[in-house]
């Protein structure tokens, strides 16, 4: 598995590329505002975009999906719990003073993702691990000592809690569940920021020790 981080927008937020080189197939995560810096790194990789795999709905993980969809025929996955937010990113946009999403309207999603279920790019695989409480579908893709983990768990940090359909009692509970259940030398990529290890997160992470440790 090679993974391509590619921060991007206002936001910083960081789409990744999950790509097979030996299948020269990949998956796309999290397209964002840059559309265009995305292909252009889709194309520097020499594999074919076979899926786009959203973590959650929130703008900047989504603004991309028109026209990297339209550009690759990659089908769109989302979780249905997400449908909601997905479905009012104008609304989104507008509150933010940001651009229209690039490519036009968002397309619907092709696949809804199942927790449990899972993601395959070539001969790689993923595991679907549904981690709400930073947005009702948000969801964390689990593969062979990597987590690509949204905006769920950051080093140093959480997701936000203060947004609507957000609760912080319920995300703690997800990283609990499905992160914290993980080896220590588990890779993390998150939705911002750099990469950090789910032991370096256990031991450290203000949100998960002291008052708020996990036990």
């Amino acid at each position: 598995m090679k993974v391509v981080q590619i921060p991007n927008g206002v936001f910083a937020e960081n789409c990744y590329l999950v790509v097979d080189e030996q299948a020269r197939e990949c998956a796309i995560i999290d397209p964002g505002e840059e559309a265009g810096l995305i292909l252009h790194k889709v194309e520097e990789t020499g594999a074919r975009p076979v899926a786009i795999w959203l973590t959650h709905a929130h703008l900047d993980h989504v603004l991309g999906v028109a026209r990297v969809a339209r550009e690759t025929g990659a089908s769109i996955w989302l979780h249905p719990a997400d449908r909601p937010l997905y479905d009012a990113v104008p609304e989104q946009v507008a509150w933010f003073g940001l651009a229209q999403p690039e490519g036009g309207p968002l397309p619907a999603p092709d696949v809804e993702m199942v927790p449990g279920q899972r993601l395959r790019v070539g001969q790689l695989s993923l595991d679907i691990r549904h981690t709400p409480g930073h947005s009702p579908g948000s969801v964390c893709l689990l593969g062979p000592g990597v987590a690509f983990t949204g905006d769920v768990l950051f080093a140093g940090s959480i997701g936000r809690t203060d947004l609507p359909g957000a609760d912080f009692e319920t995300l703690i509970g997800s990283i609990e569940r499905e992160l914290l259940s993980l080896s220590d030398d588990t890779i993390v990529y998150s939705g911002h920021g750099p990469e950090t290890t789910i032991g370096r997160e256990r031991a450290a992470n203000p949100f998960l020790t002291g008052v708020h440790r996990i036990v």
